[in-house]
Order: C-alpha cells, then sequence, then structure tokens
C-alpha cells in the first residue's frame, strides 16, 4: 500500500491579473520507506506542490476540482483535500508529515528559543513529557551536527548561523518522526561535510522508521545518491517520472537532458557549462501545448507540440515522459 496518494493536483492562485495556475494536473504516489526526488528550476512548482500536500499555500488558493491528496495512516486513509478546519489538518501537519523549509529564519519564532518550540511540537504531537521532549530534542541536534547541543537548544533563531539554523529545522523536522517528510531544498545553506551527516541521517532514519520522504532539490547529483525515484517539473507538469537510475541514465525528455547537460563534468572540469536557452515563462504566460516547446532546442518549426499536449507516455516499465508515442526513443 502507498503512503500518500496524488491525483490531478491542479493549484491556481486568486491575483489581480486572474488566475494563475502554479501545479497543472500533477500526479504521484509514494510508498512508506521510498524517497522521490523532486526537481526543476526555480518557479517549476516543486514547493507549492510539496506545501499543498499539508494544504499550506497562501489563502487565495485554489485548488483543482479533481485534486486529490490521500494519505495512508495506521487509522485508515485520510481526505487531505477534505479537511478544512485548522483543528482537522493537526493529524498531518507535523504529525504524519513534516517540512523542511527553505528559509529556516522565517519558520522559526525569533521571541522563542530553537529549543522550546521543539518541545512544544512533541508536546502536542506525541505522549512524551517536558523532560522527554528536551531530552529528544538535544539529541537531534546532536545528530545533525551541531556543536554544544545543549547550549543550542535555549539560543534564539537570530543567535545561530544561516547553516545552524537549517540544521535545527531539520532537527525539528525529524524529531516527530512523521511518516512522510518533506525536505524543500535541505541542504542548500550547508557545507559538503554537513551535507554528507544530513544525508546520512535522512537515509538512516527511513531504513529506521519506514519514513517517505519527497526530496526538492535542483541538485542532480543529490538526487541520485538519495532517491528511489524522480519527478522533473517545468512550470507546473511533470514531464518525466520514474526510477532515478533509469531517468538520469536515458532520460528521454529534452527537459531532463537539458538539465543533466547544466551539470559540470568531474571528466572535463574546464568545459564550459551547457544552459537550456531561453527563461522559464511567467505563470500568466503559460504556452500553448508542450509547456517546455518555446525552449526545446531539438523541436523543428510547426511540430504538433507546440499546439497539441503530449500525455505521459510508459518509455520503460514505471519510466514515463511527456511524449506523443511515436517519440518515445528506443533505449534498447
Amino acid at each position: 500500500m502507498s503512503l500518500i496518494d496524488v491525483e490531478n493536483l491542479t493549484v491556481q492562485f486568486k491575483t489581480d491579473e486572474g488566475l494563475v495556475t502554479a501545479v497543472d494536473d500533477v500526479s504521484f504516489s509514494l510508498k512508506p520507506g521510498e524517497v522521490m526526488g523532486l526537481v526543476g528550476e526555480s518557479g517549476s512548482g516543486k514547493s507549492v506542490t510539496a506545501k499543498s500536500l499539508m494544504k499550506l499555500n497562501a489563502r487565495n488558493t485554489v485548488y483543482g476540482p479533481d485534486s486529490r491528496i490521500t494519505l495512508h495512516l495506521d487509522d485508515g486513509p485520510v481526505d487531505v483535500m477534505g479537511l478544512k478546519r485548522p483543528r482537522d489538518m493537526q493529524v498531518v501537519r507535523g504529525g504524519a508529515i513534516s517540512m523542511i523549509f527553505q528559509e529556516p529564519m522565517a519558520s522559526f519564532a525569533p521571541a522563542m528559543t530553537i529549543g522550546s518550540q521543539m518541545v512544544e511540537q512533541l508536546l502536542i504531537h506525541t505522549s512524551m513529557n517536558k523532560k522527554q521532549a528536551k531530552e529528544l530534542s538535544i539529541e537531534m541536534l546532536d545528530r545533525v551536527g551541531i556543536l554544544d547541543p545543549a547550549i543550542r537548544f535555549g539560543q534564539y533563531a537570530f543567535e545561530l548561523s544561516g547553516g545552524m539554523r537549517q540544521r535545527a529545522m531539520i532537527a525539528m523536522a525529524l524529531s516527530t518522526k512523521p511518516k512522510l517528510l518533506i525536505a524543500d531544498e535541505p541542504t542548500t545553506a550547508l557545507d559538503v561535510t554537513i551535507q554528507v551527516q544530513v544525508l546520512d541521517l535522512m537515509r538512516d532514519l527511513v531504513a529506521e522508521f519506514g519514513m517517505g520522504i519527497i526530496f526538492i532539490t535542483h541538485d542532480l547529483s543529490v538526487v541520485a545518491q538519495t532517491a528511489d525515484k524522480v519527478a522533473v517539473m517545468y512550470l507546473g507538469r511533470i514531464l518525466e517520472s520514474g526510477p532515478v537510475r533509469d531517468v538520469i541514465r536515458t532520460p528521454a525528455h529534452a527537459y531532463t537532458r537539458g538539465l543533466l547537460n547544466a551539470l559540470p563534468r568531474l571528466d572535463d572540469l574546464d568545459a564550459p557549462l551547457t544552459p537550456i536557452p531561453g527563461d522559464i515563462p511567467s505563470p500568466l504566460e503559460r504556452p500553448n501545448g508542450c509547456v517546455f516547446h518555446p525552449r526545446n532546442p531539438e523541436l523543428q518549426p510547426g511540430s504538433r507540440y507546440e499546439t497539441e499536449r503530449p500525455p505521459l507516455t510508459e518509455v520503460s516499465p514505471g519510466h514515463f515522459a511527456a511524449l506523443f508515442p511515436e517519440d518515445v526513443p528506443s533505449l534498447s
């Protein structure tokens, strides 16, 4: 059984210019103990998709009528879209699902110590007393590589460096041992040695508790190390998805190939980077057909991708790409 099923998720925002589509008909599922990488350029809709799993998007959010998010817990399935009141969302937010946000300074309350915030969430979501919650909080701060964790426990967010705040946010999210952890660029502000520690910690928790992880990043090398499967997003749509080895070794979509070609090559450090041509368009100016077609250097003028939206076609077992069936490459 899957841990979470996302079906036909469409997210729009009410603005002065009208409805802006940020996520367009996204579907995926995640099993317990599975890690999924969600990759793409800034503005692809990765964070909006992740926040939708806990309905944390802004008040001007409009979810599509066909959007379905089902979280499978020990007590039975939870229809996340059907939860309306904040009290009802408590089973999801910070309980079954925790999220590591991109900017920890905006996530910690500035007038409360790091430790008091960690203890508070444990008292809400677990049966621990204050002493047990404090001990676990200090242990988690230590596990993510924070020196003198007992001292840091009593400090405020502004007293910590950027990297230390990020590690404290990671410790806070992991301390409740959620069923699903959403990690939104969790290692961006960390140096390489701490990145390795954090990634190792996440792998240990997956093995120990069967936790599912959605790992949002622009770093495909991190996805290759940590994820079991990957979904490549662009302008709110998934353009390719499948087992991480298949997608990275034999990318079927031009956008995925563009992301991989933009990475530096260790075997040729002098080689110039190859960026994807053009810029990601505004959500107010979504292209017709395939959303990537204006930047796709592989398309010929007059291609049907300019006017028709391709379906997600199975390229190989479990590996899908937004291509018309006749354009699926031979991977044999």
